[in-house]
């Protein structure tokens, strides 16, 4: 109980001295902003402040954007018009990441009117992120990655059309994606991966400028919208999306392509396989049940890990794999697949093929004994399958037995 009063008593005395200091600082920055700076401080736990934190530099006998050296890090200002003779400075940017902070983000950081970047990764504030945030027009950058934010994210996100960056990843934020977000005309990086969100994609083509949306791992479901045609990487795994990927094959510059644990069915057709610049494709637990690979002869396919395992994906294996020129991993596990491996397989494993996953399936036929000399740091099985393998072949460890390879459905 003394503990607790202690710890009391030192938060108030610590938050009094700040707001006793700062009124009698002669600064040329804003007072506003000072004393937003004084309230995102007086917001945080102070025993999370550590001595090498940021945030520990900042002491407002100071001005935060006349102090140079050890001071007031992680902020900038802007320059005063040097014509007028009472602009005052502004703060511009404010970067705390990794400073392990505990606290609120209080909600006077709208403030900031002239701010450009908030940087709030990796910390442990909690709560909501303020309403208020949507007063910062000028805002570049917003990332406030791995915290422990919840409620939902700002319905009037869209008035900020100046971000380019928005990382609010690894939150707990819940509820919908807001409809407004379509309006951040300016956004090159969306990440809103590993929260609760859910509901359907709002409308994303107005998202013109968009190369990179990660909302892996949460609870959106229903169809692909249209997305922007300049995206390169799309993460969409760990959700309950289902239909037909079609709207993906329209992504021409798509390089990373992720769409695992969903419920995704029908084709992984060639219309993924003829995108020039895609070099990794993740479809892995789904529901498709149709595998349609397109003999590729251009040498510019950059196509270098595909991974469809644990799909309902059955027929022969696809010969034509071995006309991808830069693949190097691949996984078709956990599938339906039957029949004997194509020859051509053996001359690309052990030499540009580095991993092979084939476990799992229906196949049969013989592994050739060569294989026990090419096989040096090759990764992958074969395991569960009625293959007759060469003697001492690691990969091929672990077959059916002849009652069940010869007993009807071997899955």
């Amino acid at each position: 109980m003394a503990r607790s009063v202690n710890s009391i008593f030192l938060t108030f005395l610590y938050i009094s001295l700040i707001y006793t200091l700062s009124p009698y600082v002669n600064a040329t920055t804003s007072q506003s902003d000072i004393q937003v700076l004084v309230a995102i401080k007086t917001s945080i736990d102070p025993f999370s402040i550590t001595p090498d934190s940021f945030l520990s530099s900042w002491d407002f006998n100071l001005d935060p954007c006349e102090t140079t050296g050890a001071s007031f890090l992680g902020i900038l200002c802007t320059v005063p018009d040097q014509v007028d003779t009472n602009a005052t400075s502004r703060i511009m940017e404010i970067d705390l990441e990794g400073d392990g902070l505990e606290g609120f983000l209080t909600s006077s950081i709208g403030n900031l009117t002239e701010l450009v970047t908030l940087n709030l990764g990796r910390n442990k504030f909690r709560g909501p992120v303020p309403e208020s945030i949507t007063n910062l027009r000028k805002l570049t950058s917003l990332q406030l990655y791995e915290n422990f934010f919840s409620g939902s994210l700002v319905d009037d996100i869209g008035v900020l059309t100046k971000l380019e960056t928005l990382d609010v990843s690894n939150n707990r934020l819940s509820g919908s994606i807001p409809s407004s977000i379509t309006s951040l005309r300016s956004l090159t990086r969306l990440d809103l991966s590993n929260n609760e969100f859910t509901g359907k994609f709002p409308q994303l083509n107005g998202l013109w400028q968009l190369s990179s949306f990660d909302i892996s791992n949460n609870q959106i479901y229903g169809n692909l919208p249209q997305f922007p045609l300049k995206i390169k990487t799309l993460s969409l795994s760990h959700n309950l999306l289902s239909g037909h990927i079609t709207p993906v094959h329209k992504l021409r510059h798509l390089s990373t392509l992720d769409l695992s644990d969903n419920r995704f069915s029908g084709g992984i057709n060639k219309g993924i396989f003829m995108l020039p610049e895609l070099s990794h494709v993740n479809v892995s637990v789904n529901r498709f049940t149709v595998f349609e690979v397109v003999e590729f002869s251009d040498k510019k396919s950059q196509l270098h890990t595909l991974d469809v395992h644990a799909n309902r994906l059955h027929g022969h294996l696809p010969v034509n794999l071995v006309t991808y020129p830069n693949l190097t991993e691949i996984n078709l596990g956990h599938n339906l697949f039957s029949g004997e491996i194509p020859s051509e397989y053996w001359s690309r494993l052990g030499f540009s093929w580095r991993s092979l996953n084939l476990e799992y399936n229906n196949l049969e036929g013989s592994v050739p004994r060569e294989l026990n000399r090419t096989l040096e740091g090759v990764q992958g099985s074969f395991e569960h399958n009625c293959l007759i393998c060469p003697k001492g072949l690691q990969l091929c460890h672990g077959q059916r037995t002849a009652s069940e390879c010869h007993g009807g459905d071997h899955n």
